[in-house]
């Protein structure tokens, strides 16, 4: 029996629909939001629609970004010669939260796995290759997921690259076999980017 009305049936329902949200915290933040005075959801609920509106991919590296050109890629201050390729953008924070890594970032949006259909052309890998052969590039960092589409991306990634004569490596050991770098601790990513290996 359901014991709430069909407004708060359908706002739980929508937030469970949200990633790591389960049935009971979807429940929880539904009557958090209730329970906020009008003004303060109004600005939640405007603040998730500008930022959908507004945010895109920067034109550069395709982290999502609210300008054309993100902060880490217009900073002068980063090593534009050293690109790490990773997933997502929370891989991207992952690694600027350690604070030790000083170049650019690609992002592909996703890994090679044919299991569910997705193929280079699923990706931002020929946006990499155009960009590779664009900009002055000495060294380019995979750091995918070491999981099974983590790891045949960077073997895909490494065929593709090398012939150009750019030196391509692969985050080292640390990070466990599976595991999401989003959810990985700062130490262990900062271990990981300094112990890589060449491909």
């Amino acid at each position: 029996m359901n014991y709430n009305s069909n407004e708060i049936t359908n706002l739980i329902e929508q937030l469970s629909k949200l990633p790591g949200i389960g049935g009971k915290s979807a429940q929880r933040l539904a009557f958090h939001i209730i329970d906020m005075p009008l003004e303060q959801v109004e600005k939640l609920s405007d603040t998730i629609l500008t930022t959908k509106q507004k945010v895109r991919c920067c034109k550069s590296c395709y982290t999502l970004t609210d300008q054309e050109v993100c902060p880490i890629c217009s900073s002068e201050s980063r090593d534009h010669h050293v690109v790490m390729v990773v997933e997502d953008t929370r891989d991207l924070l992952a690694y600027e939260r350690t604070g030790r890594y000083n170049g650019v970032y690609h992002v592909l949006h996703g890994a090679l796995d044919p299991s569910i259909g997705r193929g280079p052309e699923d990706i931002k890998l020929k946006e990499l290759l155009v960009r590779l052969q664009s900009e002055d590039v000495d060294e380019v960092i995979i750091a995918t997921n070491s999981d099974v589409a983590g790891e045949a991306t960077a073997m895909y990634l490494s065929k593709l690259i090398k012939p150009s004569g750019i030196k391509v490596s692969r985050i080292a050991s640390g990070v466990p076999i599976g595991g999401e770098l989003e959810c990985i601790d700062e130490v262990t990513l900062l271990r990981a980017l300094e112990g890589r290996v060449e491909l």
